[in-house]
């Protein structure tokens, strides 16, 4: 594995031949969710590579926000509201966030649009080699950018929700053909499985065909989630 810098993003990248990102096989960029190291989906990278191959590159961009108050490193792409979070979970309800629009968001679009971009070109990369996603609030990245034009052949949802509604239907209907992986849980006390399905919805009826996994879980991502995101990755790249 080695660590790169892609405007302005730290990014870990493993994969390849030499286990360094070279090569030129598909590309997965996975995005970590709020509070968690700019590392922490590492090691999935290695469980995919060890399933799919030495050919699959994986990159780790870490959000550029440091979240203070942890006893090790913690980063958020954008601030979120942790009383109101904290008061919906005690009273074992969910926040709509559906229209809701952080300020931060485009702020975080376009310096990730440029690392990805930076990424590709760094790496080889063609927008058809690559797989782009994340786990929570790095899905909602990724969700933000497949709306919003990014380069890429198929798109991961890990534990994700729905957000920015007015701008995100529009730019769905843009992309329509672009494969979707999709997880949640059942018992998600942090982001609603309501809410997952109806950005389910909305990607099935903006015509992106999506290989929905629930699981009776909650906020993670576990080994059955991990098995059928092989299998996807398997077609998708099979495909390309």
């Amino acid at each position: 594995m080695r660590e790169i810098t892609a405007n302005g993003l730290t990014v870990q990248v493993c994969g390849g031949p030499d286990g360094e990102g070279g090569g030129d096989g598909p590309l997965v960029v996975l995005l970590h969710g709020y509070g968690a190291p700019g590392d922490d989906l590492v090691p999935f990278g290695r469980y995919l590579g060890s399933r799919l191959g030495e050919h699959v590159r994986c990159a780790f961009p870490a959000a550029p926000r440091e979240l203070m108050g942890g006893f090790m490193p913690m980063r958020m792409w954008w601030p979120i509201d942790g009383a109101a979070l904290e008061a919906a979970i005690a009273a074992g309800t969910h926040r709509d966030r559906s229209d809701h629009v952080p300020p931060e968001l485009g702020e975080v679009r376009e310096q990730f649009r440029g690392a990805l971009l930076e990424l590709q070109a760094t790496l080889g990369a063609t927008p058809e080699q690559t797989v782009l996603g994340g786990f929570s609030q790095g899905s909602m990245v990724s969700c933000d950018a497949l709306a919003h034009g990014a380069p890429i052949r198929a798109l991961v949802v890990l534990s994700g929700t729905t957000l920015a509604l007015q701008e995100w239907v529009p730019g769905f209907a843009q992309r329509a053909g672009v494969p979707v992986f999709q997880s949640h849980g059942t018992q998600d006390p942090l982001l609603s499985f309501a809410h997952a399905e109806t950005l389910r919805d909305l990607f099935t009826q903006a015509g992106l065909p999506v290989t929905w996994v629930p699981f009776a879980g909650q906020h993670e991502i576990p080994p059955l989630v991990l098995a059928q995101l092989c299998e996807f990755l398997r077609g998708v790249f099979a495909a390309g």
